[in-house]
Protein backbone atom coordinates (compact mmCIF):
# COMPACT_ATOMS: atom_id res chain seq x y z
CA UNK A 1 0.00 0.00 0.00
CA UNK A 2 2.80 2.55 0.95
CA UNK A 3 4.28 1.64 -2.44
CA UNK A 4 1.09 2.58 -4.52
CA UNK A 5 0.58 5.26 -2.50
CA UNK A 6 4.33 6.89 -3.51
CA UNK A 7 2.99 5.72 -6.97
CA UNK A 8 0.12 8.47 -7.06
CA UNK A 9 1.90 10.83 -5.39
CA UNK A 10 4.44 10.37 -8.12
CA UNK A 11 1.75 10.69 -10.81
CA UNK A 12 0.43 13.74 -9.07
CA UNK A 13 3.64 15.36 -10.04
CA UNK A 14 3.24 14.70 -13.34
CA UNK A 15 -0.44 15.71 -14.05
CA UNK A 16 0.59 19.52 -11.73
CA UNK A 17 3.00 19.58 -14.46
CA UNK A 18 1.12 19.30 -17.70
CA UNK A 19 -2.36 20.99 -16.29
CA UNK A 20 0.02 24.10 -15.71
CA UNK A 21 1.01 24.26 -19.10
CA UNK A 22 -2.50 23.45 -20.17
CA UNK A 23 -4.46 25.84 -17.74
CA UNK A 24 -2.09 28.43 -18.98
CA UNK A 25 -2.74 27.77 -22.63
CA UNK A 26 -6.77 27.66 -21.78
CA UNK A 27 -6.42 31.05 -20.14
CA UNK A 28 -4.60 32.84 -23.47
CA UNK A 29 -7.39 30.95 -25.34
CA UNK A 30 -4.80 28.71 -26.98
CA UNK A 31 -6.64 25.72 -28.50
CA UNK A 32 -4.66 22.37 -26.75
CA UNK A 33 -4.96 19.43 -28.79
CA UNK A 34 -3.91 16.52 -26.38
CA UNK A 35 -3.11 16.13 -22.79
CA UNK A 36 -0.38 13.21 -22.43
CA UNK A 37 0.13 11.22 -19.59
CA UNK A 38 2.98 9.39 -20.03
CA UNK A 39 5.88 9.67 -22.89
CA UNK A 40 4.51 8.72 -26.87
CA UNK A 41 6.87 5.85 -26.95
CA UNK A 42 4.49 2.00 -27.17
CA UNK A 43 1.28 1.76 -27.16
CA UNK A 44 -1.87 3.85 -26.01
CA UNK A 45 -3.75 2.33 -22.88
CA UNK A 46 -6.50 5.33 -23.13
CA UNK A 47 -7.83 8.19 -25.26
CA UNK A 48 -10.95 9.97 -24.81
CA UNK A 49 -11.79 13.27 -26.06
CA UNK A 50 -12.84 15.93 -23.89
CA UNK A 51 -13.90 19.12 -25.71
CA UNK A 52 -11.17 19.72 -27.66
CA UNK A 53 -8.68 18.12 -26.37
CA UNK A 54 -8.05 14.78 -26.48
CA UNK A 55 -6.66 12.96 -23.13
CA UNK A 56 -4.25 10.33 -23.67
CA UNK A 57 -2.24 7.57 -21.26
CA UNK A 58 0.73 6.38 -23.06
CA UNK A 59 2.28 2.76 -21.73
CA UNK A 60 5.60 4.16 -21.43
CA UNK A 61 4.22 6.42 -17.76
CA UNK A 62 7.72 8.17 -17.19
CA UNK A 63 6.77 11.46 -18.08
CA UNK A 64 3.50 13.58 -20.07
CA UNK A 65 3.24 16.53 -22.18
CA UNK A 66 0.60 18.78 -23.75
CA UNK A 67 -0.13 18.90 -27.95
CA UNK A 68 -0.95 22.13 -29.75
CA UNK A 69 -1.94 22.41 -33.29
CA UNK A 70 1.11 24.01 -34.48
CA UNK A 71 3.11 19.99 -33.72
CA UNK A 72 0.30 19.13 -35.96
CA UNK A 73 1.38 18.93 -39.79
CA UNK A 74 -2.20 18.23 -40.56
CA UNK A 75 -3.71 20.91 -38.50
CA UNK A 76 -6.90 22.50 -40.22
CA UNK A 77 -6.50 25.15 -38.18
CA UNK A 78 -6.26 28.44 -39.86
CA UNK A 79 -2.23 29.47 -39.81
CA UNK A 80 -3.29 32.54 -39.12
CA UNK A 81 -5.35 31.82 -35.99
CA UNK A 82 -5.34 33.17 -32.47
CA UNK A 83 -5.64 29.67 -31.30
CA UNK A 84 -2.79 29.04 -32.10
CA UNK A 85 0.43 28.90 -29.76
CA UNK A 86 2.48 30.11 -32.62
CA UNK A 87 0.45 33.22 -33.03
CA UNK A 88 0.20 34.60 -29.64
CA UNK A 89 2.77 37.09 -27.85
CA UNK A 90 6.27 36.36 -26.53
CA UNK A 91 4.72 37.03 -22.60
CA UNK A 92 2.29 34.36 -23.10
CA UNK A 93 4.31 31.60 -25.10
CA UNK A 94 6.53 31.91 -21.99
CA UNK A 95 4.02 32.00 -19.28
CA UNK A 96 2.49 28.54 -20.94
CA UNK A 97 6.41 26.70 -21.66
CA UNK A 98 7.08 27.97 -17.57
CA UNK A 99 3.82 26.92 -16.45
CA UNK A 100 4.77 23.59 -15.66
CA UNK A 101 7.68 24.58 -13.75
CA UNK A 102 5.93 27.01 -11.63
CA UNK A 103 3.05 24.52 -10.86
CA UNK A 104 5.66 22.32 -9.58
CA UNK A 105 7.11 24.74 -7.26
CA UNK A 106 3.82 25.63 -6.21
CA UNK A 107 2.95 22.25 -5.74
CA UNK A 108 6.11 21.62 -3.41
CA UNK A 109 5.29 24.75 -1.38
CA UNK A 110 1.75 23.70 -0.82
CA UNK A 111 2.42 20.07 0.13
CA UNK A 112 5.43 21.75 2.85
CA UNK A 113 3.14 23.95 4.03
CA UNK A 114 0.08 21.42 4.79
CA UNK A 115 2.67 18.74 5.96
CA UNK A 116 3.93 22.03 8.48
CA UNK A 117 0.27 22.49 9.69
CA UNK A 118 -1.24 19.04 10.09
CA UNK A 119 2.00 17.34 11.54
CA UNK A 120 2.95 20.07 13.97
CA UNK A 121 6.75 19.88 12.94
CA UNK A 122 8.93 19.76 10.16
CA UNK A 123 12.78 17.67 10.32
CA UNK A 124 15.39 20.30 10.81
CA UNK A 125 17.75 17.87 8.43
CA UNK A 126 19.93 17.33 11.59
CA UNK A 127 20.38 15.07 14.31
CA UNK A 128 21.15 13.89 17.93
CA UNK A 129 23.67 10.51 17.55
CA UNK A 130 24.47 8.55 21.15
CA UNK A 131 26.64 5.88 21.67
CA UNK A 132 24.09 3.05 22.46
CA UNK A 133 26.56 0.43 23.00
CA UNK A 134 30.20 -0.27 22.34
CA UNK A 135 30.42 -3.37 20.50
CA UNK A 136 33.84 -3.59 19.11
CA UNK A 137 36.95 -5.98 19.88
CA UNK A 138 38.88 -5.49 23.10
CA UNK A 139 41.92 -4.35 20.99
CA UNK A 140 39.62 -1.87 19.07
CA UNK A 141 41.29 1.52 19.86
CA UNK A 142 37.63 2.84 21.28
CA UNK A 143 37.89 0.80 24.34
CA UNK A 144 41.11 3.37 25.13
CA UNK A 145 39.32 6.38 24.38
CA UNK A 146 37.06 7.14 27.29
CA UNK A 147 33.94 6.66 25.45
CA UNK A 148 30.96 5.55 27.47
CA UNK A 149 27.77 4.16 26.72
CA UNK A 150 25.06 6.69 26.23
CA UNK A 151 27.37 9.60 25.11
CA UNK A 152 26.17 12.20 22.92
CA UNK A 153 28.77 12.69 19.83
CA UNK A 154 29.64 16.04 19.27
CA UNK A 155 32.30 16.70 17.33
CA UNK A 156 34.69 14.70 15.06
CA UNK A 157 38.62 16.46 13.91
CA UNK A 158 36.94 19.59 15.32
CA UNK A 159 33.87 19.90 13.02
CA UNK A 160 30.28 19.59 14.35
CA UNK A 161 28.63 15.91 13.38
CA UNK A 162 24.41 16.71 13.12
CA UNK A 163 24.16 13.87 10.58
CA UNK A 164 24.24 9.88 10.46
CA UNK A 165 26.10 10.15 6.97
CA UNK A 166 28.91 13.23 7.89
CA UNK A 167 29.34 10.63 10.98
CA UNK A 168 30.07 7.33 8.93
CA UNK A 169 31.84 9.20 6.51
CA UNK A 170 34.54 10.32 8.77
CA UNK A 171 34.65 7.00 9.98
CA UNK A 172 34.97 5.49 6.32
CA UNK A 173 37.43 7.76 5.20
CA UNK A 174 39.86 7.57 8.30
CA UNK A 175 40.25 3.64 7.95
CA UNK A 176 43.41 2.67 8.39
CA UNK A 177 45.78 1.06 6.42
CA UNK A 178 44.33 1.27 3.18
CA UNK A 179 47.32 1.59 0.57
CA UNK A 180 47.57 5.08 0.84
CA UNK A 181 48.81 8.08 1.86
CA UNK A 182 50.06 11.49 1.54
CA UNK A 183 53.20 12.44 -0.64
CA UNK A 184 54.11 15.71 2.14
CA UNK A 185 54.08 12.64 4.76
CA UNK A 186 55.96 10.06 2.92
CA UNK A 187 58.33 12.98 1.83
CA UNK A 188 58.68 13.94 5.90
CA UNK A 189 59.35 10.63 7.25
CA UNK A 190 61.70 9.92 4.38
CA UNK A 191 63.76 13.18 5.65
CA UNK A 192 63.49 11.51 9.10
CA UNK A 193 64.69 7.80 7.66
CA UNK A 194 67.75 9.28 5.92
CA UNK A 195 68.87 11.65 9.18
CA UNK A 196 69.20 8.29 11.03
CA UNK A 197 70.90 6.66 8.10
CA UNK A 198 72.65 8.80 6.22
CA UNK A 199 74.31 6.46 4.13
CA UNK A 200 71.49 5.09 2.56
CA UNK A 201 70.29 6.47 -0.79
CA UNK A 202 66.75 7.29 -2.53
CA UNK A 203 66.33 4.51 -4.34
CA UNK A 204 69.06 2.06 -3.50
CA UNK A 205 68.25 -1.59 -2.68
CA UNK A 206 68.91 -1.75 1.05
CA UNK A 207 71.38 -5.08 1.44
CA UNK A 208 70.29 -8.03 3.60
CA UNK A 209 70.96 -7.50 6.88
CA UNK A 210 71.42 -4.30 7.64
CA UNK A 211 69.66 -2.78 10.95
CA UNK A 212 67.73 0.33 9.88
CA UNK A 213 67.04 2.85 12.51
CA UNK A 214 63.12 3.61 12.73
CA UNK A 215 61.95 7.02 13.35
CA UNK A 216 58.52 7.29 15.13
CA UNK A 217 55.87 7.44 12.74
CA UNK A 218 54.00 10.26 11.42
CA UNK A 219 50.00 10.20 11.54
CA UNK A 220 48.10 9.93 8.54
CA UNK A 221 46.26 13.58 8.04
CA UNK A 222 42.60 13.90 10.17
CA UNK A 223 39.95 14.10 7.89
CA UNK A 224 37.90 17.13 7.41
CA UNK A 225 34.99 17.45 5.69
CA UNK A 226 33.21 20.93 4.40
CA UNK A 227 29.60 21.87 4.88
CA UNK A 228 28.74 20.01 1.28
CA UNK A 229 30.53 16.87 1.60
CA UNK A 230 29.02 16.43 5.10
CA UNK A 231 25.37 16.64 4.05
CA UNK A 232 26.19 14.35 0.80
CA UNK A 233 26.03 17.15 -1.69
CA UNK A 234 29.17 16.33 -3.02
CA UNK A 235 31.74 13.33 -3.01
CA UNK A 236 34.69 13.81 -0.27
CA UNK A 237 37.46 14.76 -2.43
CA UNK A 238 40.73 12.05 -1.59
CA UNK A 239 44.02 13.66 -2.03
CA UNK A 240 46.01 10.39 -1.10
CA UNK A 241 48.32 8.70 -3.43
CA UNK A 242 48.48 5.07 -3.45
CA UNK A 243 51.96 3.39 -2.57
CA UNK A 244 53.95 0.35 -4.20
CA UNK A 245 52.70 -3.19 -3.66
CA UNK A 246 56.60 -3.49 -2.43
CA UNK A 247 55.52 -0.96 -0.12
CA UNK A 248 52.57 -2.63 1.22
CA UNK A 249 54.01 -6.07 1.77
CA UNK A 250 56.84 -3.91 3.59
CA UNK A 251 53.85 -1.66 5.50
CA UNK A 252 52.37 -5.44 6.63
CA UNK A 253 56.38 -6.67 8.20
CA UNK A 254 56.12 -4.09 9.94
CA UNK A 255 52.94 -3.78 11.57
CA UNK A 256 53.81 -7.53 13.24
CA UNK A 257 55.16 -5.59 15.92
CA UNK A 258 56.56 -2.42 16.90
CA UNK A 259 60.10 -1.68 15.68
CA UNK A 260 62.69 0.83 16.50
CA UNK A 261 65.10 -1.01 14.16
CA UNK A 262 64.21 -2.92 10.81
CA UNK A 263 66.46 -5.60 9.02
CA UNK A 264 67.03 -5.54 5.97
CA UNK A 265 66.13 -8.59 3.92
CA UNK A 266 67.42 -6.84 0.36
CA UNK A 267 64.08 -6.45 -0.92
CA UNK A 268 63.34 -2.90 -0.75
CA UNK A 269 64.81 0.44 -0.65
CA UNK A 270 64.83 3.77 1.63
CA UNK A 271 62.27 5.26 -0.30
CA UNK A 272 59.90 1.96 0.20
CA UNK A 273 60.27 1.88 3.87
CA UNK A 274 59.07 5.54 3.80
CA UNK A 275 55.64 4.83 2.00
CA UNK A 276 55.38 2.06 4.32
CA UNK A 277 55.99 3.71 7.17
CA UNK A 278 53.82 6.85 5.92
CA UNK A 279 50.33 4.29 5.70
CA UNK A 280 49.01 3.78 9.05
CA UNK A 281 46.24 5.38 10.51
CA UNK A 282 44.29 9.11 10.39
CA UNK A 283 43.42 9.88 14.07
CA UNK A 284 39.46 10.88 15.16
CA UNK A 285 39.18 13.51 17.26
CA UNK A 286 35.99 13.47 19.38
CA UNK A 287 34.04 15.23 21.62
CA UNK A 288 30.75 13.86 23.39
CA UNK A 289 28.57 15.70 25.40
CA UNK A 290 28.02 13.81 28.63
CA UNK A 291 25.81 14.76 32.10
CA UNK A 292 25.88 18.28 30.08
CA UNK A 293 29.47 18.39 30.20
CA UNK A 294 31.92 18.38 26.94
CA UNK A 295 34.46 15.97 27.01
CA UNK A 296 37.67 15.49 25.18
CA UNK A 297 37.86 11.53 24.26
CA UNK A 298 41.74 9.99 23.64
CA UNK A 299 42.06 10.11 19.68
CA UNK A 300 40.62 7.15 18.36
CA UNK A 301 42.07 4.45 15.22
CA UNK A 302 39.78 3.19 12.73
CA UNK A 303 41.67 0.03 11.62
CA UNK A 304 41.65 -1.78 8.09
CA UNK A 305 38.27 -3.21 8.64
CA UNK A 306 36.45 0.45 8.59
CA UNK A 307 34.70 0.01 11.43
CA UNK A 308 34.56 2.55 15.31
CA UNK A 309 32.93 0.10 16.86
CA UNK A 310 29.90 1.58 18.04
CA UNK A 311 26.18 0.89 17.71
CA UNK A 312 24.46 4.29 17.69
CA UNK A 313 21.39 5.52 18.76
CA UNK A 314 19.66 8.16 16.29
CA UNK A 315 17.57 10.88 17.48
CA UNK A 316 16.16 13.02 14.67
CA UNK A 317 15.53 16.96 15.80
CA UNK A 318 12.34 18.01 14.77
CA UNK A 319 11.01 21.97 14.16
CA UNK A 320 7.82 22.71 16.19
CA UNK A 321 5.30 24.31 13.88
CA UNK A 322 2.36 24.92 16.01
CA UNK A 323 1.81 28.50 15.28
CA UNK A 324 1.13 30.11 12.20
CA UNK A 325 4.13 32.03 12.29
CA UNK A 326 6.36 28.65 12.83
CA UNK A 327 4.49 27.47 9.83
CA UNK A 328 5.38 30.24 7.63
CA UNK A 329 9.06 30.13 8.53
CA UNK A 330 10.24 26.40 8.79
CA UNK A 331 8.37 25.53 5.18
CA UNK A 332 9.98 28.89 3.79
CA UNK A 333 13.50 27.50 5.49
CA UNK A 334 13.11 23.76 4.50
CA UNK A 335 12.11 24.88 0.87
CA UNK A 336 15.82 27.21 0.86
CA UNK A 337 17.87 24.70 2.41
CA UNK A 338 16.64 21.83 0.12
CA UNK A 339 16.73 23.40 -2.65
CA UNK A 340 19.85 24.92 -2.54
CA UNK A 341 21.44 21.34 -2.08
CA UNK A 342 19.50 20.43 -4.86
CA UNK A 343 20.88 23.02 -7.10
CA UNK A 344 24.12 22.38 -5.65
CA UNK A 345 24.01 18.68 -6.21
CA UNK A 346 23.12 19.30 -10.03
CA UNK A 347 26.24 21.55 -10.23
CA UNK A 348 27.90 18.33 -9.35
CA UNK A 349 26.27 15.79 -11.81
CA UNK A 350 26.78 18.75 -14.70
CA UNK A 351 30.33 18.58 -13.39
CA UNK A 352 31.29 15.18 -13.36
CA UNK A 353 31.82 15.01 -9.49
CA UNK A 354 29.02 12.53 -9.75
CA UNK A 355 29.54 9.31 -11.58
CA UNK A 356 26.39 8.31 -14.14
CA UNK A 357 26.30 5.03 -11.95
CA UNK A 358 25.13 7.32 -8.74
CA UNK A 359 21.92 8.69 -10.72
CA UNK A 360 18.68 7.16 -9.53
CA UNK A 361 15.01 8.14 -10.77
CA UNK A 362 11.40 7.24 -10.54
CA UNK A 363 11.89 3.51 -9.02
CA UNK A 364 14.46 4.33 -6.55
CA UNK A 365 12.23 6.78 -5.57
CA UNK A 366 8.96 4.88 -5.51
CA UNK A 367 11.12 2.58 -3.50
CA UNK A 368 12.84 5.10 -0.68
CA UNK A 369 9.21 6.89 -0.63
CA UNK A 370 7.17 3.83 0.20
CA UNK A 371 9.59 2.78 2.57
CA UNK A 372 9.46 6.48 3.91
CA UNK A 373 5.78 6.04 4.48
CA UNK A 374 5.54 2.42 5.47
CA UNK A 375 8.01 3.68 8.66
CA UNK A 376 7.39 7.15 8.91
CA UNK A 377 3.82 7.28 7.74
CA UNK A 378 2.17 9.65 4.76
CA UNK A 379 3.79 13.11 6.05
CA UNK A 380 7.66 11.88 5.50
CA UNK A 381 5.93 10.99 1.73
CA UNK A 382 4.25 14.10 1.46
CA UNK A 383 7.39 16.01 2.34
CA UNK A 384 9.63 13.68 -0.05
CA UNK A 385 6.96 14.21 -2.92
CA UNK A 386 7.51 18.07 -2.29
CA UNK A 387 11.74 17.83 -2.89
CA UNK A 388 10.68 15.73 -5.92
CA UNK A 389 8.23 18.30 -7.92
CA UNK A 390 11.07 21.26 -6.76
CA UNK A 391 13.69 19.19 -8.10
CA UNK A 392 11.42 18.33 -11.46
CA UNK A 393 10.53 22.28 -11.32
CA UNK A 394 14.89 22.82 -11.54
CA UNK A 395 15.40 20.01 -14.41
CA UNK A 396 12.62 21.31 -16.02
CA UNK A 397 14.10 24.79 -16.11
CA UNK A 398 17.68 23.48 -17.81
CA UNK A 399 18.18 25.54 -20.89
CA UNK A 400 18.31 22.04 -22.67
CA UNK A 401 16.47 21.23 -25.92
CA UNK A 402 13.17 18.88 -25.39
CA UNK A 403 12.69 20.70 -21.78
CA UNK A 404 10.70 23.57 -20.70
CA UNK A 405 13.92 25.63 -20.17
CA UNK A 406 15.13 24.46 -23.64
CA UNK A 407 11.82 26.14 -25.55
CA UNK A 408 11.90 28.99 -23.12
CA UNK A 409 15.75 29.72 -24.73
CA UNK A 410 14.94 29.15 -28.20
CA UNK A 411 11.67 31.59 -27.93
CA UNK A 412 14.28 34.20 -25.92
CA UNK A 413 17.02 34.08 -29.10
CA UNK A 414 14.07 34.78 -30.96
CA UNK A 415 12.67 37.50 -29.44
CA UNK A 416 16.68 39.29 -28.74
CA UNK A 417 17.19 39.16 -32.57
CA UNK A 418 13.82 39.56 -33.57
CA UNK A 419 14.53 36.78 -36.58
CA UNK A 420 12.62 33.23 -36.51
CA UNK A 421 15.05 30.27 -35.83
CA UNK A 422 15.16 27.60 -38.60
CA UNK A 423 12.27 25.06 -37.37
CA UNK A 424 13.51 22.61 -38.83
CA UNK A 425 16.76 22.82 -37.31
CA UNK A 426 14.96 23.62 -33.77
CA UNK A 427 13.07 19.82 -34.47
CA UNK A 428 16.25 17.96 -35.36
CA UNK A 429 17.83 19.66 -31.91
CA UNK A 430 15.22 18.99 -29.78
CA UNK A 431 14.62 15.01 -31.00
CA UNK A 432 18.08 14.16 -31.08
CA UNK A 433 17.87 15.29 -27.09
CA UNK A 434 14.40 13.80 -26.62
CA UNK A 435 16.57 10.43 -27.62
CA UNK A 436 19.27 11.31 -25.28
CA UNK A 437 17.08 11.56 -22.62
CA UNK A 438 15.50 8.10 -23.04
CA UNK A 439 18.54 6.76 -23.24
CA UNK A 440 19.33 8.58 -19.80
CA UNK A 441 15.88 7.50 -18.43
CA UNK A 442 16.42 4.01 -19.35
CA UNK A 443 19.92 3.95 -17.86
CA UNK A 444 18.98 5.06 -14.87
CA UNK A 445 16.12 2.29 -14.65
CA UNK A 446 18.59 -0.14 -14.80
CA UNK A 447 20.48 1.52 -12.16
CA UNK A 448 17.52 1.63 -10.38
CA UNK A 449 16.97 -2.31 -10.47
CA UNK A 450 20.46 -3.09 -10.17
CA UNK A 451 20.54 -1.43 -6.56
CA UNK A 452 17.29 -2.93 -5.79
CA UNK A 453 19.32 -5.93 -6.63
CA UNK A 454 21.88 -5.13 -4.27
CA UNK A 455 20.41 -3.68 -1.54
CA UNK A 456 21.64 -0.54 -2.15
CA UNK A 457 18.32 1.29 -0.25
Amino acid sequence: MSLIIMILLLSLLILVHEAGHFFTAKLFGMKVDKFGFGLPVGPVLYEKKFGETTVCVHAFLLGGYVSFPDDDENCTLPADSEERFINKPYYQKAAVVSAGVIANVLCAVVLVFLTAALWGHLPSGTYDIYAKKIVAPEDYSVWQSGLKEGDKFQTVNGQKVDNVYSFLTYIKMSKGYDGKTTQNIIDKTYGLLKELNPALEHDEIIPGGINIRLPEPIYENSIILDKYESKGAKYPKDTQIKISDNAIKLRDELRKENKTYYTSDGKYTLYELAQAMSDNVHPLSITVVRDGKTINLQPVYINEKGALGVELEIKEINTETKTPGAIFKSSIKYLIDNTYLMLYGLGQIFTGNVPLSDLHGVIAITKIGGDEIAYGGIFPGLLLTALISMNLALINILPIPALDGGHLLFMTIERITGKKLNEEVINKIASAFFSLLILLMIYIIFNDIYALIIHKF
